[in-house]
């Protein structure tokens, strides 16, 4: 399972009784087989290979039985627990007036199938088939690429399927990749790559049809039967993999029947493609009537499209939204060469490089304009600081400037909000209401010279994704971001498996030898009694369990503090504290915030103007302190142990030749100074920025001398120096709240401390060539609050 390195062979025989049992017999060894192979329960079915021949030249074609790969998938004991079997309806109030959406049962789509199916058959269980596609290259040289195709379940929660350790996701075989160069006339060429794919899709998912209206039995992990129905519900791929799933033409959207010339148009005025006119369009093959009926609804004409006998299917709208190619590798990159243009190159990337670091903020120390093969996780990291970067830009006027805000903002915010893991109507509507208002303000790129037209098919498809939520949940159901993932284990891993010669023989095998692997040992754990509970450990995420209610208030995601047992330095002198050279930690006023500190803890009702006074009478019993460099943020209950945010505090790092080893860090916090009263309380109107300049606690032995015996202070501390006030309002253009450095610090508790915040210099024009993102905090007076750093503070700062 781990490959063939040194470390992993000293693991092995590191094994209790590995080393005794080398000489085992071939005999035994087959033994060993022959229970791997019979002995597992929901044993995933064998790859079988075929020829498909194309214009006289053979193909190789692996696939397995689709049917064999759902009983699978669905009788995974491990998974039994999970398993959602009937559509719901989740509301965000008790009068039903909000409907909330998720994972895919909670859409309309699987309420509108089962009534369907309902009035044919009653007692139906649906099994939402989703389907992923994407030809991938699986060497750096030479050109070698795989087209696999990906099945798994909407039974399964979202939580499941995106992980591919819980083994969610199913692969249902290998397509053809020949280049079918023997065929010289490019246009024959395309028509016969269209067919050819059909044919082989067509194939893959004829077990489905089976199905049909009489469904047939299934057992689930926890050995209850159901009479099931197996029914194609999404395809998730690229948009060139979307024109080929319809066979639409490249240009035009994959759903609705709008002209490749009117996509800039919004709303959208045309109608969605009828899944009844392509099917009876296609059932003419063979007629003179096949072709013109098909240029007629605008598709083209491939003989036998897998999806015409697919039951209870309608393609165009099992096409869904894309958060990484429409969106990240689409929408995003187009708007970022569009600012490119206007602000300027050197503008850009002299700004970028003097961002000040943050746990999700990746600095582009060189800049962004000149990277080449930008991916999606670069376009997304991006993101998270575009609009900072565009404010005050030479050159523009005070209109232009306000505009180009607001066009950039509100794709921003329809970004970030289609990327929500929990929909509400009203959330649905605030995308709709980004999306618009983009439209209205995106004339502002074609006045400045960077945009000509906005007839793009990945700006037109935005216009679809409230639908498709309402359809199929969440878009984290069905992003290609999974797909890409799969790649690197049923693919590009397999690959490297083999001695590169009849590779896709040697892929199979090794796939399906791994997956018994993982299989018996899970039935090896089982039948020892062991406790089996790694699947909810492992991702340390709370799955939704069938009628588990969901609702918004889980974005918001509330985050725990975490320290290390030992702090990192365990004696700092309180002067290297207020030291505010390169080597010092920058707390100018560290001794008298801290006596001020004890003041108020032993007299809370003092009043502030008196506060100073005693403060001078306070003596410290103590001239160094420990002292902590970093504080992390987690949320076990969703993401179990991951760190979700962080605050780092610590002067720069030398080697012993002198050299600087790592910059000096002191970020933003967002401090909490008073509680609002109901339960809707908000960040901006409790909290405070601070930047945080040291993390420490005081010395236990010394603790008698400052504070009465029963009235301890808190364990942890941390000294901020303070920005000012949030306004009541954030600027109408950016929606962006401003900040200003105040002359004042305080020593508040460690636990006030609520998330850390990205601050961003407010340029005033070309940046000032002194400015470093080390020491942009100290440099700058003016700053907005980025509530784009991740998708957690976006949900909680707007």
């Amino acid at each position: 399972m781990r490959g063939t390195g040194s470390t992993a062979f000293s693991d092995l025989l590191a094994i209790e009784g590995v080393t005794e049992s080398l000489d085992l017999s071939y005999r035994n060894t087959n033994e060993l087989n022959h229970v791997i192979d019979h002995d597992l329960p929901s044993r995933r079915p064998a790859f079988s290979r075929q020829e498909v021949v194309v214009g006289g030249k053979a193909y190789d074609f692996y696939t397995r039985n689709a049917l064999d790969c759902v009983r699978a998938l669905y009788g995974n004991p491990d998974h039994a627990q999970y398993l959602s079997f009937t559509p719901e309806r989740h509301y965000a109030d008790a009068d039903k007036t909000t409907r909330l959406y998720h994972d895919i049962n909670t859409g309309k789509w699987w309420w509108d199938t089962q009534k369907a199916l309902e009035n044919d058959k009653p007692g139906a269980t649906i099994i939402p088939v989703i389907v992923s596609s994407d030809k991938t290259q699986v060497t750096l040289f030479c050109n070698k690429s795989a087209y696999p195709v990906y099945l798994t379940i909407g039974n399964l929660p979202k939580e499941i399927r995106r992980k591919p350790s819980q083994q969610g996701q199913i692969l249902l075989g290998y397509l053809p990749t020949g280049r079918l160069e023997h065929i010289t006339n490019k246009a024959a060429r395309r028509r016969t790559v269209n067919n050819l794919f059909h044919a082989c899709m067509k194939d893959l998912l004829a077990p489905l049809k089976e199905a049909r209206l009489e469904g047939i039995l299934m057992k689930s992990g926890d050995g209850i039967v159901r009479r099931c129905h197996p029914i194609l519900a999404a395809y998730v791929g690229d948009y060139p993999e979307q024109i080929l799933v319809t066979t639409a033409y490249y240009g035009d959207c994959a759903s609705c029947e709008c002209p490749k010339d009117e996509l800039g148009v919004y709303p959208c005025p045309y109608a969605y493609r009828n899944f009844q006119a392509a099917c009876d369009a296609a059932e003419k093959l063979g007629t003179s009537d096949w072709v013109p009926s098909c240029h007629k609804i605008n598709l083209k004409p491939v003989q036998q499209p897998f999806w015409e006998e697919l039951p209870y299917t309608d393609i165009f709208r099992s096409i869904t939204p894309d958060i990484l190619h429409q969106l990240h590798q689409g929408v995003m990159k187009h708007l970022i060469t569009w600012l490119t243009d206007i602000v300027g190159a050197d503008e850009i990337d002299a700004r970028v490089r003097r961002l000040p670091a943050n746990h999700t903020i990746r600095i582009f120390h060189k800049g962004i304009s000149t990277l080449s093969r930008v991916s999606g996780m670069e376009h997304k990291q991006m993101c998270s600081f575009l609009l900072g970067i565009i404010t005050d830009v030479p050159g523009l006027t005070s209109r232009q400037s306000n505009l180009l805000l607001s066009a950039t903002r509100a794709l921003l915010d329809f970004l970030y909000i289609s990327c929500y893991a929990i929909h509400s109507d009203e959330s649905l509507a605030l995308l709709e209401q980004s999306l618009a208002a983009f439209h209205d303000t995106r004339d502002i790129f074609v006045e400045l010279g960077a945009r000509e037209h906005f007839n793009l098919p990945k700006l037109h498809f935005l216009c679809h994704y409230s639908r498709a939520i309402k359809l199929y949940g969440t878009t984290d159901n069905y992003n290609t971001e999974t797909t890409e993932r799969l790649h690197i284990d049923f693919a590009k891993d397999a690959y490297r498996a083999s001695n590169h010669k009849d590779e896709y023989t040697q892929m199979t095998r090794w796939l399906e030898r791994r997956e018994k692997m993982m299989s018996h040992t899970k039935y090896i754990a089982w039948r020892l009694g062991e406790s089996n509970t790694g699947t909810a450990a492992s991702l340390g995420q709370r799955f939704d369990f069938p009628g588990a209610q969901r609702t918004m208030m889980d974005m918001k995601c509330r985050y725990s503090q975490k320290l290390t047992r030992f702090p990192t330095v365990k004696f700092v002198r309180i002067s290297k504290l207020q030291d505010v050279g390169e080597r010092g930690y920058g707390a100018a006023d560290f001794a008298m915030a801290l006596k001020r500190f004890v003041v108020q803890f032993r007299e809370p009702d003092l009043p502030s103007s008196q506060i100073d006074d005693y403060a001078r009478f306070v003596v410290l019993p103590f001239r160094s302190l420990p002292v902590w460099h970093k504080l992390k943020f987690f949320n076990f209950e969703l993401f179990g142990k991951k760190t979700l945010d962080s605050v780092c505090a610590h002067p720069r790092r030398y080697t012993k030749e002198g050299k600087v080893s790592q910059m000096s860090r002191f970020d933003t916090a967002l401090i909490k100074v008073k509680s609002q009263s109901g339960n809707d309380t908000s960040f901006v109107k409790e909290c405070r920025v601070g930047r945080v300049r040291a993390i420490f606690s005081l010395p236990s032995g010394k603790l008698d001398t400052l504070f009465a015996p029963n009235s301890m202070p808190p364990k942890h501390l941390a000294y901020v120096e303070w920005f000012t006030k949030f306004n009541q309002r954030a600027d109408p253009y950016s929606g962006l709240h401003t900040v200003k450095r105040q002359n004042a610090s305080a020593v508040v508790p460690l636990e006030t401390l609520q998330r850390s915040v990205h601050l961003i210099p407010k340029w005033s024009g070309t940046v000032p060539s002194g400015w470093t993102s080390e020491s942009v905090l100290d440099d700058c007076d003016t700053f907005y609050l980025n509530v784009f750093k991740d998708d957690h503070s976006y949900f909680n700062l707007t």
